[in-house]
């Protein structure tokens, strides 16, 4: 009886903390703009890779900082879809944090093709309303 006490008061707790993120959307101006400036599309690259961020009519913050019309960067990587707008972006390999408010990076990837693409997340990692996203980038490293 006890276990079951357990788990519906985590699984509560659980549903809890995804309403409050699900319902918290930072706001965004429409004409946010989002781009990667290096490397250009269709770039045949060599390792390491260095991508420049560029961001417009927003600015930048770290992680966890709550300012008005700002986000941090992150970096999606191979990913076919887009992760959830209204969840934390994940942090794995194909999803990169930049929390500490970074504008660029230096990565490596294996030879082939790879793609590149960016969504700001406010300061619980969430993409704000309206997202703010950049077109998606292919790049060949050989």
């Amino acid at each position: 009886m006890k276990k079951l006490i357990l788990i519906l008061l985590l699984s509560f707790n659980a549903l809890f903390i995804s309403l409050a993120y699900a319902m918290e959307k930072t706001p965004a101006p429409k004409n946010a703009a989002l781009y990667i400036i290096a490397p250009q599309n269709n770039a045949t690259i060599s390792n390491p890779i260095k991508i420049i961020f560029g961001l417009k009519n927003m600015g930048v913050a770290p992680a966890g900082i709550k300012y008005a019309q700002t986000g941090h960067h992150h970096l999606l990587i191979n990913l076919d879809n887009l992760p959830s707008l209204d969840r934390p972006i994940p942090s794995d390999k194909n999803h990169i944090h930049f929390g500490k408010g970074q504008t660029e990076t230096t990565i490596q990837l294996p030879p082939g093709e790879h793609t590149l693409q960016l969504i700001l997340g406010d300061h619980h990692h969430i993409p704000h309303d309206p997202a703010v996203i950049s077109e998606k980038i292919t790049i060949f490293v050989n």
